[in-house]
Formats: C-alpha cells, structure tokens, sequence
C-alpha cells in the first residue's frame, strides 16, 4: 500500500452528541499536547459518517462496528473511543398502548410482534440496526429508515408504528410518550455475556503507520483527560444536548465514555469478534472480519 504523506490538518467525523463532544473535548478546546497536528472535527448523523467512510473520505471518524465490517480496506480500528452498550443500548420504543398489548410478553412474542410492525431505524449501518436483525434472526422486515433524531416524529406521524431509538432517545423516550418494548443491549448481553459494541473510532490506512500511532495516542489523552476533568467536559457537550437537562447529559457520558472507551481490552474486542462474527453467520454482512487494531 502506498502511504500519503500525513496532512496538514487532519479531517476528524464524529455525531453532534454529548458523548462525542465530550470525547473529543481536550482536542477542541486545546487542552492537551497535539504534537504538531491539527484536527478539523466535522460533525454529522452517524449513518452519514459511515457512508463516509466507505468512500474513505475522512482521515479519522467514528463509525458504527457495523459499518466496520465494509471499510476493512480502508481503516483500521483505534483502540480508544469506542462506545459500548454494557448491559443498555438501542431501545425498540411504540406508542403507550403496546404497554397493554405486551404486558406479560415472552422474547418470542416481542418477536413476532416486531415482525409485523412497521419500524423506524437510524440507518442500515448502524449498530443498532444489525442488532436488530441479529434478534429478528432475518432480514426481510419492514424498516423505515429516517434520521436518529426524527424517530419521534415518525411514530407520532404514523410513518412508523415501532422506532430503534439510539444516542439521548434511549433516556428520554418516556418524556417523549412512548414505552420501551426491548432493550437490545440488555438482549445481547443476557445472550453473550458481553457488551454490545456500537461504535468505535478508525484512522485510514493510508496513513503512515508512525502517524497512526501518535493520532491513537493524541485520542486517548483526549478521552483520559475528559473523565478526569468530568464538568469542563460535560460542560462542553451542553450546546449538543438537545434539550436534555445537565444530569441526564452527565448520564448519558457515563453510559457511553467509560473505562471501554480509553481502551477495548479483552472484553472489548472480544464482544466486536462475536458481535460480526454473528453477523456473519447470518448473512448479514459481506464476509468474515478479522479485526486491524492500530496497535
């Protein structure tokens, strides 16, 4: 592979969400040493972000572990900034009186009753999508995609009658007036024993390999010095809330930037190996996936 030669200034993708922000706070606000390097943060809707980087288009970007799975060419995985769903995750949501109608129900039930719902989902290569039909166990169901943050809007314009609510829906969705009928993280979890892997940061390969090493290194200082200065940060992923009060914001960090994010470890990488490694069993991504850490 031929190496460009590292720009000026790197081109950095993540989601307008309080987790990112938080993430990439010390890199935006200059807390921290970046050794020369200048980092240009473009802020868009994952499902954005991951056709990106099918094309390659960003040096560095989040992206969902799903759409990992068609950028093998392309990126290799960091190991820092990955958000990870330990127990929680994406929350298949319907209007009040499903409450009724599930009361009692079993998975096989949920099920079915997903089958024949019409649902919302935030882009089909998203995390949570695959997840969702690593639960379905097909791929023939009847999904709607819109922007994560028009799933709402969708169900209450009755263009959807079920969403799969990622990012702050999955706190706010009863003030929004709907009920949760599954929580796919808690499902996987209760299946794998793992958590679920939902996003992940990557660097192009084209990239020098020296360059790879110090950006991974630039990253986790950045995350490193998020958690130990917890309000600066929160603080700064305010402006991206979307209406969520200060403490739900501060939650939601903590689901998503955690111990995981400075570094996968064993469990980390081992809960994306059976996460594609199921995904690949079903048919639902192009072939098995054999992990390229920057190391």
């Amino acid at each position: 592979m031929t190496h460009s030669p590292h720009p000026a200034v790197f081109t950095l993708g993540h989601s307008p969400d309080p987790d990112d922000a938080f993430m990439f706070y010390a890199l935006a606000e200059n807390r921290i040493d970046t050794r020369g390097y200048r980092f240009k943060h473009i802020l868009e809707d994952i499902q954005k972000l991951n056709e990106r980087a099918t094309r390659g288009e960003l040096h560095i970007t989040a992206i969902s572990i799903h759409a990992y799975a068609y950028v093998l060419d392309k990126y290799a995985l960091l190991p820092s900034g990955a958000s990870m769903g330990d127990g929680y995750g994406p929350v298949i949501i319907a209007p009040k009186e499903a409450a009724a109608e599930l009361a009692g129900a079993s998975e096989s039930d949920i099920r079915e009753w997903i089958r024949t719902r019409r649902v919302a989902t935030p882009g089909a290569m998203t995390s949570a999508y695959l997840t969702l039909r690593l639960f379905l166990g097909t791929d023939d169901e009847s999904f709607v995609n819109v922007p994560f943050d028009q799933i709402f809007d969708a169900l209450r314009a009755g263009r959807a009658e079920a969403g799969l609510i990622i990012h702050e829906g999955q706190l706010t969705y009863e003030q929004e007036g709907f009920v949760a009928v599954l929580d796919l993280g808690k499902w996987w979890k209760d299946k794998t024993g793992l958590p679920l892997p939902l996003g992940g940061n990557v660097i192009r390969k084209d990239i020098e390999r020296p360059v790879r090493h110090e950006v991974a290194d630039i990253l986790h200082e950045s995350i490193r010095y998020g958690l130990d200065h917890r309000d600066e940060g929160v603080d700064h992923s305010m402006p991206l809330a979307r209406g969520m009060e200060r403490s739900l914001v501060d939650k939601f960090i903590g689901m998503y930037v955690n111990h995981y994010t400075l570094d996968y470890g064993e469990t980390g990488r081992r809960a994306i190996q059976e996460f594609l490694g199921a995904a690949s069993e079903n048919g639902f991504i192009p072939a098995p996936v054999e992990l390229e850490f920057v190391e």
